[in-house]
């Protein structure tokens, strides 16, 4: 499958929340983009300090216009789980998210391993981390997907550049 491109529209998505919601990101309406976060799962303890860094920061996304959702592969359960445990309060939190629809999306995919140095069970299959900025029309502005939990972009760093490409008007880049 190729990898989605900016300035073209994005794969449908849709997942259920801990909020008793089902997330479509074809109803969502924001003033600027569309933040969907893809963490690892419970297992994941690097996932743990970043979506606390962003459950912290949320505010200053919707200042931004920024709508904002975190989902993962795991199941309803180990999703509670992560919220609970993590204090992520002032986010929604999707889960449920098949390995075909992550691929979809250009994840990478892991096969478990083993309990993490959290002591979580690392499931069967996985989805690696990826953070998207899609515009309102959903098409893509923004991805940063990785292959490992390391080195992720910092939603202060997101924050600044938002800032600089809404009042720039700078366009999505690498859709060559």
């Amino acid at each position: 499958m190729p990898p989605i491109k900016p300035r073209q529209p994005v794969p449908q998505l849709e997942f259920e929340t801990l909020e008793a919601t089902r997330w479509s990101l074809a109803a969502q309406k924001p003033q600027n983009f569309t933040m969907v976060v893809f963490y690892r799962g419970l297992h994941c303890p690097v996932c743990r300090k970043y979506t606390s860094e962003l459950n912290g920061m949320i505010g200053e996304f919707e200042k931004r216009g920024v709508a904002t959702v975190i989902t993962s592969t795991d199941s309803k359960e180990r999703a509670a789980e992560a919220k609970e445990k993590w204090g992520l309060s002032n986010l929604i939190v999707g889960y449920g998210v098949s390995i075909d629809k992550a691929r979809e999306w250009g994840l990478y995919i892991s096969r478990g391993r083993g309990p993490t140095s959290a002591g979580v069970e690392e499931p069967a299959l996985f989805a690696e981390p990826g953070l998207f900025l899609v515009k309102p029309d959903r098409t893509l502005y923004w991805a940063s997907i990785s292959t490992m939990p390391f080195a992720r972009p910092h939603f202060t760093e997101i924050a600044a550049a938002i800032d600089f490409a809404v009042s720039k008007n700078y366009p999505a880049r690498g859709e060559a």
